[in-house]
């Protein structure tokens, strides 16, 4: 992809890439492909590193840094990049489980009772959609679920892709971009001053 951000939106970045055996390799080309693309620079002139905590980091031959999260599951590797600030990214597989009993154990007791009151036929669905919602705005705070992330508050999940304000942080918005049927897809973005755009690239 090589277009760069359009000044005055505030985007979001999301490369998906499937991959047979080490996804190490691959998570590092679309790392290099989300610098290449918002950075403006070759991929040859693009770094990747880990900070001291483990998350990856993305700089510019020019010293420029460029916020990214990563997300893999079994085939699958998500990269999601934000010029404007901190991004956070999950994907989980479609599959099923005890949707209702997983919730009560790790969810809010609002969370548990909303879930639990769903049609049955669309709640492995709603509980993964709360899950990777998690997981996403824990990332893009910098403390995954450490601190009580999985009781973190998210707003009820919405189709059409948007982002939504995340209850109790007024400065934080997350949301579930369409995706392959089989994966359920999260974005969180912090500090955005208005709409946020989401490009599946």
């Amino acid at each position: 992809m090589n277009q760069l951000p359009v000044p005055g939106r505030d985007t979001v970045y999301v490369w998906t890439g499937r991959a047979t055996g080490d996804q190490r390799e691959l998570t590092r080309r679309l790392l290099r492909r989300a610098g290449s693309a918002l950075l403006g620079r070759p991929e040859a002139g693009i770094g990747v590193e880990r900070t001291p905590g483990g998350r990856p980091e993305v700089r510019a031959d020019d010293g420029r840094r460029l916020p990214v999260s990563v997300s893999h599951v079994e085939g699958v590797v998500v990269v999601a990049a934000r010029a404007g600030g901190p991004v956070g990214v999950d994907v989980e597989r479609r599959r099923p489980l005890p949707a209702t009993s997983l919730a009560r154990r790790w969810y809010a007791p609002d969370e548990a009772d909303w879930l639990a009151a769903r049609d049955e036929t669309g709640r492995e669905l709603d509980f993964l959609r709360l899950w990777t919602a998690k997981e996403a705005v824990g990332k893009a705070l910098g403390r995954g679920l450490r601190d009580g992330g999985l009781r973190r508050r998210m707003p009820p999940p919405h189709g059409g892709g948007g982002l939504w304000p995340v209850p109790g942080r007024p400065d934080a918005r997350v949301g579930h971009p369409a995706g392959a049927d089989e994966l359920v897809l999260a974005v969180a973005v912090l500090g955005a001053a208005g709409p946020v755009e989401v490009v599946l690239a």
